[in-house]
């Protein structure tokens, strides 16, 4: 098998999903054999939002031949991970490099987990909502936007809010009685807006 590692292994995150590798090829006389290119082992070490660690799997992708760079795709934002590089031949693969750290940036968040509409009145409607499976960063608000639709399935004017990251529920007051709402609600970081989940409602006719 090879016997030295690929040195000066250099990561560039080029953004909340992809990074790009760099290494020094290895001296062909160490390969010992016929060179069929280099292996990058890398794994997430933890959320940066979520401190669990669960069960850390390894991903490998293989670059044939003397290339000395590689893309790494479907990175999760927001994340700590490592990575290291060994060369490969017939045989099997050398030593790997040394660990290389490094942190993607913050995404936009996937949707709420879910929009439950209770507690029906004349002119209120309660909200609850639960916060996403991959906030992707530091949750900085929801959007809650609203309007009325009528028998005709027109829209009427659309209400925008904007509510603190901690907050789960919320009673929107003053609404028109026996009236249809249409609801669309997402997540922000300081990226941008997620996904958004929508959901409809009705006020109450009469008590």
């Amino acid at each position: 098998v090879p016997m030295v590692a690929p040195g000066n292994v250099q990561v560039h995150v080029l953004n909340s999903t992809l990074a790009k590798v760099h290494w020094d090829p290895v001296p062909l006389k160490t390969v010992r054999g016929h060179l069929q290119g280099y292996k990058v082992y890398y794994w997430k070490v933890q959320s940066l939002s979520r401190r669990s660690r669960r069960h850390v799997e390894k991903k490998i992708l293989t670059f044939r031949g003397n290339k000395t760079f590689g893309m790494l795709p479907g990175l999760e934002p927001y994340s700590s991970y490592k990575l290291n590089v060994r060369v490969v031949n017939g045989k099997g693969e050398g030593p790997a490099s040394p660990d290389k750290v490094f942190r993607t940036p913050e995404g936009v968040p996937s949707s709420p987990s879910f929009l439950k509409i209770t507690d029906p009145t004349l002119d209120s409607l309660t909200l609850e909502w639960g916060s996403p499976t991959h906030p992707n960063g530091i949750l900085t608000s929801y959007i809650l936007k609203f309007q009325p639709i009528n028998n005709t399935h027109e829209l009427g004017p659309l209400v925008e809010i904007r509510i603190p990251a901690n907050e789960s529920s919320l009673i929107l007051k003053n609404l028109n009685y026996s009236t249809r709402y249409k609801f669309y609600f997402n997540a922000q970081t300081s990226v941008g807006s997620g996904s958004q989940i929508t959901e409809e409602a009705v006020t109450i006719m009469d008590e």
